[in-house]
């Protein structure tokens, strides 16, 4: 499904070289980005992927956007401007009919999104763990505290710490966040979903994205330059540190060809 089907980013300059996000697009020679039930912004760090998608996120008013702050020229909103300077089209469903709205479950993840939620998690193991501790430094012995947890509020405590534990141990927190978040009939904006997975995770995220788009009509919009994702989803992929953003193959971007070569390079070893 194609719920977002083209987006064109402000060509307007400004004389001001280090205005926010003027200064991410100039010198670039770019065309509208039209969608497909997976698009892929590949660029290195720093080449505004991530920028690209909190603009649309803006536009759109989708859930999870992040309003940047003004620049410290003056009053003016640049930010805002931008954004109103931008233009958008919807895309059709299945009968042909132009879409009004994007659909309730729209939203925008960020990796700081996946960040914090390891972090609160990890933080509240860290809390569980020294709950029998803090029992028995408020004055009771440790057969007390033992006793205590055998209660019924005591062992729920315990339920919780060993879900925390396990869920955290195996850096199933992330996978956990995308299986709650990625839900049917929705377009998302992922930026960077690969931070704290695994490759192995990394390639299991991008066959539920393709299944998501394939069956249960999602829509996806990804930053990223993890290779494992790059090459399993099924994805049109604009290479953002191109001056054009013109289209590429997922094996001739730069971070992948790299791999490529560093491991290509080593194969002997792996034979022996």
């Amino acid at each position: 499904m194609i719920y977002l089907s083209s987006f064109k980013l402000s060509d307007r300059n400004v004389k001001n070289p280090n205005i926010y996000p003027y200064n991410v697009f100039r010198r670039k020679d770019m065309e509208p980005f039209v969608f497909a039930p997976i698009t892929v912004l590949y660029g290195n760090n720093g080449s505004g992927k991530s920028t690209i998608l909190n603009i649309i996120a803006n536009k759109l008013i989708l859930k999870g956007k992040e309003y940047a702050a003004s620049n410290s020229f003056g009053i003016v909103d640049y930010c805002g401007k931008f954004s109103s300077e931008c233009q958008f089209s919807y895309g059709e469903d299945e009968f042909g009919n132009v879409f009004k709205r994007f659909p309730e479950n729209s939203r925008f993840i960020k990796s700081e999104d996946i960040l914090y939620e390891i972090k609160k998690i990890q933080q509240r193991q860290i809390l569980s763990d020294g709950m029998e501790y803090d029992y028995m430094k408020n004055g009771y012995s440790r057969k007390e505290a033992e006793e205590y947890f055998q209660t019924r509020e005591g062992r729920h405590q315990i339920e919780y710490i060993e879900f925390a534990q396990e869920k955290y141990s195996n850096g199933e927190t992330a996978m956990q966040f995308f299986e709650e978040y990625l839900l049917p009939d929705a377009l998302y904006l992922l930026d960077e979903p690969e931070v704290s997975l695994s490759p192995a995770n990394q390639v299991l995220l991008a066959k539920e994205i393709n299944k998501l788009a394939r069956l249960l009509s999602c829509q996806f919009i990804i930053a990223t330059h993890s290779p494992f994702m790059l090459g399993t989803l099924d994805a049109k992929i604009y290479n953002i540190d191109k001056e054009d953003y013109s289209i590429c193959k997922w094996y001739e971007l730069e971070n992948v060809r790299y791999f490529y070569d560093f491991f290509k390079k080593h194969e002997k070893e792996f034979e022996e």
